[in-house]
């Protein structure tokens, strides 16, 4: 049997030894890590967050191999009515959504909370991967050919604004930036669109929240007010340099243990690595982010039709972005927004939409030999 006749048609069993086992062995090793984190980060104890974070594991482990089987065609068929369904929720969210910590950004479903901005991150990757793929080099040239998708961006990224989540709207717009341009659109009109947005940032300054104002501010001097909107920042990189090279042990991190660092299950989770394992602890996990984010673009370079291509670069992208804003945010590097830590932080929707991410990568991989034209048939 040929390779293309045989990617078109696997059995169960095929899919499973097609499977990336080595992609999947770095998934479960750092989500491992991220739940010894929260078993240490709750007092050495499986209650307020560990218990519940493997169990999420466990169940999203589950349903990453279930979509890994699933055939990519059905992605492509389904990408737009999942576009169009993240987006409802979107607008549902606005209307009777769940408000926490002076945002409202969740759906209560009374057993499950879900945050439809995060999964709006897989379901546009999915619908931009299956526009470009419909399109010829010479359509995506024509500047009318790109109103369509950017205006699949601008709708959900101005209704996570409204929520407000500046956060995940950043990291919306890039994911799909990542997109475009590996679906072939020019350099120059990503420059003219920076250009446009340097042009309106002294307006969009002026309707930010008072919170996210102060988040910049406290970014460009946080000892300005070092007990208000400073102390996260500042115990941060406390917690860090008290760390060293090697850590202070496993459970013995003196910020995180006696409360000084915020959020420590959240967004601070890295620095309760840092300060238990030191500088080496912090690069281990850093190179396992590495190894999964090249076995992810590899994915992409090496699959042979436009759809999965598009959906492995946009999807590791993603996943990239996640991993670059937490650690920059939690170092000081940038102001904090609230992106957790991929398959480390505490969290069901963020957990569940990386592993579905993950799921649709090795999908991909295991797909990557079947043709598609660009009406999506065989």
């Amino acid at each position: 049997m040929s390779r293309l006749s045989s990617a078109d048609h696997l059995s169960i069993g095929d899919k499973l030894r097609h499977i990336n086992w080595g992609l999947v062995l770095l998934i479960v090793a750092i989500g491992l890590i991220g739940i010894a984190l929260l078993y240490s980060a709750g007092g050495k104890s499986w209650s307020p967050w560990a218990g519940a974070e493997l169990s999420r594991f466990i169940i999203g482990l589950c349903l990453m191999i279930i979509i890994a089987l699933v055939d990519i065609r059905i992605w492509l068929r389904i990408a737009y009515p999942l576009y169009g369904v993240m987006l409802f929720l979107l607008v549902v969210v606005e209307v009777m959504g769940h408000i926490g910590m002076g945002a409202q950004r969740w759906i209560s479903l009374g057993f499950f909370v879900i945050q439809p901005s995060e999964l709006m991150k897989i379901a546009l990757v999915l619908a931009l991967a299956k526009y470009f793929h419909s399109l010829s080099l010479e359509d995506i040239g024509h500047p009318i050919k790109l109103v369509a998708p950017i205006l699949m961006v601008l709708v959900p990224v101005g209704l996570v604004l409204l929520q407000p989540n500046l956060g995940t709207a950043m990291l919306l717009m890039l994911a799909s930036g990542a997109v475009f341009f590996a679906g072939g659109v020019r350099w120059w009109k990503f420059i003219i669109v920076i250009a446009l947005a340097a042009a309106v940032l002294p307006i969009a300054w002026h309707h930010l929240h008072d919170y996210q104002r102060a988040r910049l501010m406290t970014f460009l001097n946080p000892g300005a007010d070092p007990l208000g909107a400073g102390y996260n920042i500042l115990q941060s990189k406390i917690a860090l340099g008290s760390g060293g090279l090697f850590g202070k042990g496993f459970g013995q991190g003196t910020q995180s243990q006696l409360q000084f660092l915020p959020e420590k299950h959240t967004d601070f989770i890295f620095v309760v690595l840092a300060e238990e394992f030191g500088m080496f602890g912090a690069l281990f996990l850093l190179l396992l982010y590495f190894l999964l984010l090249a076995y992810g673009y590899m994915i992409a370079l090496t699959c042979r039709n436009q759809f999965g291509r598009l959906a492995a670069f946009g999807l590791t992208t993603s996943f990239f972005l996640y991993v670059f804003v937490n650690v920059a945010m939690v170092t000081g590097l940038i102001p904090v927004v609230g992106i957790p830590l991929p398959l480390v932080s505490y969290g069901g929707t963020a957990m569940l939409t990386l592993l579905i991410g993950c799921g649709l990568l090795l999908g991909i991989s295991v797909h990557r030999e079947a043709r598609i034209s660009r009406t999506g048939s065989d």
